[in-house]
């Protein structure tokens, strides 16, 4: 069993940033995460995982909601 990083949980400075910079943020920040792009419509299921990070973002490919570890 892997102990977690420490570290950010959340990003509110990635909303509005193009989804491919904001992953690259996100990995560089908390690389024992995985990020997960969501387009809108996406299916989800509402659970936690503390491993990842989900970017909800718009039509234009842009982050519309905070990232959040979970």
């Amino acid at each position: 069993m892997s102990v977690p990083i420490t570290g950010k949980s959340s990003w509110p400075e990635l909303v509005g940033v193009q989804a491919t910079l904001a992953a690259t943020a996100i990995a560089h920040d908390r690389p024992d995460v995985s990020v997960e792009v969501l387009p809108p419509g996406s299916p989800v299921i509402p659970d936690f995982n503390p491993t990842r990070v989900r970017v909800f973002i718009n039509n234009g490919g842009f982050v519309n909601q905070v990232p959040v570890i979970g």
